[in-house]
């Protein structure tokens, strides 16, 4: 038996024209409706339970399967997902990283994406980036400006060179304590906000999460911080596992069917051990490709981008359809 899973996943989800950042990178409301309308036509929902009581029983799913994920607990899941999913009885799966639920962070991987969706000449960014890493030369071993820029500089299918080289630069290559240092400084210089109340806008909080967990919906791990699991250390990352189960008792999920969705799609060794010891049953990556869970790979799960599926309810199924 060979099931196949097309697990499709989401950010933002949000009525860009009218919202305050309408460069993010986030599919119009009006669009993910659309895509939901195509899903429904050709593929059948399944839940996250239902994956894991496949792999536990070896029994099989329907064709054509299909499960909706969604990253990092944002108040558009609750705005402007849930009541579609919950209209159509279709299961979503959330994953929101704790700490930004219960301590009103905003994570940096989210002032990067309102640092670059506040300013549309990304130069400008860049420039101020090193503005702010020529003031910590003489505390950090620091390349020349032009060498970060050679090898960080490389566009990918979703962005363009310069928008990948702020992200690389402010999510791993400076030292954790510089790169969180710059983000700071961009984001109060050109965001001009308070942190606590950009977080309240941003995020869901425990009513809300409570409350879908009540109406079917699945909700996972996505770590405390949202820290790169493959890039850490075993001793932080079963602090960032422990406390993010620990955080899914507390609202109510059912331990029996805990998953995790990596955050940046990082994870090694160490965190499929420490998966295994806090009773994980699933795990989803950022491969981009057709689930076909096993026991084996219950702990690697690929998805598609929400861009690699139509966003019109009348569009033809297009190739990744097929392999389904």
């Amino acid at each position: 038996m060979s099931n196949k899973v097309t697990v499709v996943m989401y950010h933002y989800v949000r009525e860009l024209k009218y919202s305050r950042f309408p460069e993010i990178k986030g599919l119009d409301a009006s669009l993910f409706k659309e895509q939901v309308a195509f899903l429904m036509k050709h593929y059948n929902f399944i839940t996250v339970e239902q994956l894991i009581d496949s792999n536990n029983n070896n029994t099989a799913l329907p064709p054509k399967s299909c499960l909706l994920t969604f990253d990092d607990g944002y108040i558009d899941h609750f705005t402007n997902v849930f009541p579609i999913l919950n209209k159509y009885k279709i299961q979503g799966a959330f994953f929101p990283p704790i700490e930004a639920v219960t301590s009103h962070k905003v994570l940096d991987v989210n002032k990067i994406h309102f640092i670059l969706a506040a300013v549309a000449d990304k130069k400008q960014i860049i420039t101020t980036l090193f503005k702010y890493l020529n003031t910590f030369r003489k505390d950090y071993e620091l390349l020349p400006d032009d060498e970060y820029l050679k090898r960080l500089a490389i566009p990918t299918r979703m962005d363009t060179a310069e928008v990948m080289f702020i992200k690389r630069m402010l999510q791993y290559e400076l030292d954790e304590q510089l790169r969180n240092k710059i983000t700071d400084l961009l984001f109060t210089e050109i965001l001009k906000t308070d942190e606590e109340s950009f977080s309240k806008e941003l995020y869901m909080n425990e009513d809300q999460l409570k409350c879908m967990l009540m109406n079917g919906m699945h909700i996972g791990s996505h770590g405390l911080t949202h820290c790169w699991l493959g890039k850490t250390e075993a001793p932080k990352q079963k602090a960032e596992i422990e406390a993010s189960v620990d955080f899914l008792k507390k609202i109510g999920v059912d331990q029996n069917y805990l998953s995790i969705c990596y955050p940046f799609g990082s994870y090694n060794s160490d965190t499929l051990s420490l998966l295994s010891q806090y009773n994980f049953k699933a795990g989803f990556t950022t491969e981009v490709n057709i689930a076909q869970p096993t026991n084996s790979n219950r702990f690697t799960l690929p998805r598609l981008d929400t861009n690699d599926l139509p966003k019109d309810a009348s569009a033809v199924a297009n190739d990744w359809f097929a392999k389904g």
